[in-house]
């Protein structure tokens, strides 16, 4: 399906150029990548909010457009890579995203963002349930220590880059059918600071950065689970002579325990009683993932019986005090081997009248409790 610009700006084709800015400023605000991290989706609509006010900003763009469709104006290319003949600094000069546009006192410059790392750890459900703080050694990127992350030897002066005369970006022109296309890329001779190094730092080379092992402590809120991810802002590689470091971005595994399962929020766990606890009852010591308690089995349990503890199970990783049970499920053992004493009482035991099974109609089987329980 072809993209309604005027929909996606949430204006209509008489709009005037300051409502199609302000449009998109409101749109972009709220989706950023920077405001959104990790966010796929969000990223996306940014893109192509991005997309819409480079065509409606632009008179020629927009009349294309107004004739021919998206096909008539798209250059092939992600938002990222065009030159926007518009400028777009007075859109955000006063906002936290003014850099990004080129706004502010690094005009023409966008901001450098280092690489983003992924690690993935290993979480008891225990840690799960009740929150934790983590320690993990990462081998990455960080500022060099001699050069203070310039590249420059110490006291050395640096020049202007002679690629980019200094705008940290290179601008290309590729004739199309359409006209003109205008792409805008970061300068490789200076990796878009502008400027140029006379000295290398001895120590990084000129890099400005060196790879070392960092320890990072970060906070697990309860609730995760397998599959999501957290996202350590800046914890992430500096990118070569300067700029914002990447995100670390950590994908949680579940470490399975040895009796107590997750489903969703709730904790199973099978308690095995034996035949005499059954018909007699008694008390058990359960654990759970907030330390061990005793539960009372009624006498004249059936195997296959569940119990419930309230609150005993993992809590919701959005809040609001939620938490799921722990369901015991309850089986009787079944002894495969007998001394002659034993066999003998129970032979004496198999045609007595409270020993011969008479269940109830109105019980629930097995499969019919199990699923009241995960039904809620």
């Amino acid at each position: 399906m072809e993209k309604d610009y005027y929909s996606i700006l949430g204006i209509t084709k008489h709009a005037t150029a300051d409502e199609i800015k302000k449009a998109y400023r409101k749109i972009a605000m709220q989706y950023h990548p920077d405001k959104n991290p990790g966010n796929k989706a969000a990223e996306e609509k940014f893109k192509v909010a991005t997309e819409a006010y480079d065509v409606l900003s632009n008179p020629r763009k927009k009349a294309k457009y107004d004739q021919f469709g998206a096909e008539g104006v798209q250059s092939g290319g992600s938002y990222e890579g065009h030159f926007y003949e518009g400028d777009l600094s007075d859109l955000f000069d006063n906002s936290p995203f003014g850099s990004f546009f080129g706004g502010g006192k690094h005009a023409g410059r966008k901001e450098r963002y280092g690489e983003d790392l992924r690690i993935k750890i290993k979480l008891t459900l225990k840690e799960i349930a009740n929150g934790t703080e983590k320690k993990v050694k990462v081998k990455r990127y960080m500022s060099c220590g001699t050069c203070s992350g310039s590249g420059a030897e110490g006291g050395t002066a640096m020049e202007t880059c002679g690629a980019c005369q200094g705008k940290g970006s290179v601008r290309k022109v590729t004739q199309t059918l359409l006209g003109n296309m205008v792409t805008e890329s970061t300068c490789g001779r200076c990796c878009g600071m502008g400027k140029q190094i006379k000295t290398p730092c001895s120590n990084c080379q000129g890099q400005g950065r060196k790879l070392m092992e960092d320890l990072i402590t970060f906070e697990v809120p309860a609730g995760v689970r397998k599959g999501i991810e957290l996202t350590l802002r800046n914890k992430g590689n500096v990118p070569p002579r300067g700029g914002m470091p990447g995100n670390l971005i950590i994908q949680v595994d579940e470490e399975e325990d040895d009796y107590l399962k997750r489903e969703g929020n709730n904790i199973c766990y099978t308690l095995h009683i034996s035949f005499v606890d059954a018909v007699l009852g008694c008390e058990m010591e359960v654990p759970t993932l907030y330390g061990s308690v005793r539960v009372k089995i009624p006498m004249g349990t059936q195997s296959g019986k569940v119990l419930k503890l309230g609150g005993k199970g993992v809590p919701n990783i959005d809040g609001y005090g939620f938490k799921g049970d722990q369901l015991i499920f309850v089986q009787v053992w079944t002894p495969q081997e007998l001394t002659k004493e034993e066999k003998e009482l129970l032979l004496s035991l198999r045609h007595a009248p409270n020993f011969i099974p008479k269940p109830s109609k109105k019980e629930q089987s097995f499969f019919e409790r199990i699923k009241s329980f995960f039904q809620g």
